[in-house]
């Protein structure tokens, strides 16, 4: 028997019983259309939060635990180790930093490092360059933002009270020095963080660079940067003012930084076996996927119950079809079918039914996905009057195409099998008394 006529006996079948095969390819469809969209919550609950950590932290950063100081032969050490790009130590200034430009000023966080490491790290810049000069700084995305006069602070207090009134608030963006930083020379005073509200003497930087914006909007960064070189320059300048020792002045924090993602854990395992405090955000992100491998494979086995509940439907279809056709079974074998050829045709009439249910069924949840990213965010935003879910911070459902051949294979798989002991029960008809059946 050809392949065309074994599609032949088929699809009249199909034709003949239109209502019930519709029906039954309705059920698969919901039933793997179900194991799809449950599983993909799980995959985009695991994408959301994985991009709030990796948002927040640069991938290829390898923290040193608490004040840990790392001593010059430790830090070649590790730079010696292979795959480490660099060891960053950034000083940070335990005094705020009160800048003065153009009748503005603003207070900020101060930080000390050595520029090339620095730049090697951060990379490109949102304007300007890295200093090259004692006297020159970069400073936070913000730091214009936050360079306020009198007149407008008292501005953004209005603003702020008319929006509490709201239930909202008010983060002073229409305020500010609007024009460009670079270049233009600040005045800075250290108002250490004691309780003291006395400065010491002004000294004169030129802004030669401006940060990138942070990756979320509710960050502000107005801190000021500054090379490795001035670190004894603000020792000076706050000793001629306050009775304050230097360990006290500043207290540093070292990050190493490896070349690519996959070289971290490699570089985390030796540091630790050379008995370094280290930690990684690729450790958290392994916590993170295995709790959600394991949620993932609930979510699947519980969409897996849906797809045997409709492969009942595909059994009594095919249950039925096998005595509907009961006389014609008897002719193939009378004219010498072979038991295989019969239990083909009628696994390729299941098969058929789980396939075209998988498809819809795909097709159906990308659809169903993309709706609830779009719609969920905009009815919790209202819910809530939280503005984070309008900006699709989380993403509620996520359909990889690893999730597509799981289900398809599973429902595929499943309505196979719905068919099998109907195809079986077939190969098994007496030949006499299937050609006695009435029509």
């Amino acid at each position: 028997m050809l392949f065309k006529d074994q599609l032949d006996f088929v699809t009249q079948h199909i034709k003949k019983n239109k209502l019930r095969v519709f029906m039954t390819v309705l059920a698969a469809t919901m039933g793997c259309a179900f194991l799809i969209v449950l599983a993909s919550v799980g995959f985009g609950l695991q994408d959301s939060l994985r991009n709030e950590i990796l948002s927040n932290e640069k991938v290829t950063k390898i923290q040193v635990f608490g004040n840990e100081q790392l001593s010059n032969d430790q830090i070649h050490e590790i730079k010696d180790i292979e795959h480490v790009e660099t060891v960053l130590e950034t000083i940070t200034v335990n005094a705020s930093a009160h800048s003065f430009f153009e009748g503005r000023d603003t207070n900020s966080n101060l930080y000390v490092a050595n520029m090339q490491d620095f730049e090697q790290v951060n990379s490109e810049l949102a304007e300007g360059k890295y200093p090259t000069k004692p006297n020159e700084i970069i400073v936070g995305y913000h730091f214009a933002q936050t360079l306020l006069n009198d007149a407008e602070r008292n501005i953004i207090e209005e603003k702020n009270k008319k929006a509490e009134a709201e239930g909202t608030y008010y983060d002073g963006k229409e305020e500010g020095y609007k024009e460009s930083l670079i270049g233009k020379e600040i005045e800075l005073s250290l108002v250490p963080n004691t309780g003291t509200t006395e400065e010491t003497e002004k000294m004169r930087y030129t802004i030669v660079g401006v940060m990138k914006k942070p990756s979320y909007d509710w960050m502000i960064n107005n801190s000021v940067y500054m090379g490795i070189e001035q670190k004894s320059v603000l020792v000076t300048n706050m000793a001629a003012t306050f009775d304050i020792k230097e360990d006290e002045m500043f207290y540093s924090e070292f990050n190493i930084f490896a070349d690519s993602l996959e070289n971290v854990k490699p570089i985390l395992d030796k540091l630790k076996d050379k008995g370094y405090s280290v930690y990684s955000v690729t450790e958290q992100l392994d916590q993170m996927n295995v709790f959600f491998l394991v949620l993932k494979i609930g979510l699947i086995f519980v969409g897996t119950i849906a797809v045997l509940i409709a492969s009942i439907g595909i059994f009594n279809t095919m249950t039925m079809a096998v005595t509907e056709r009961t006389r014609e079974i008897g002719v193939l074998k009378a004219i010498g079918a072979s038991p295989k050829l019969i239990q083909r045709l009628f696994l390729m009439e299941s098969t058929f039914i789980g396939i075209v249910g998988t498809l819809i069924a795909v097709a159906m949840s990308y659809v169903i996905s993309f709706v609830a990213n779009a719609v969920l965010p905009l009815i919790l935003q209202a819910a809530t009057g939280e503005d984070g879910f309008s900006r699709n911070e989380i993403t509620f459902s996520l359909i990889p195409w690893q999730l597509v051949l799981i289900a398809s294979a599973i429902s595929i798989g499943v309505a196979m099998i719905s068919g099998y002991r109907p195809a079986r029960k077939a190969t098994k008809i007496d030949v006499i008394q299937a050609l006695r059946q009435e029509l």
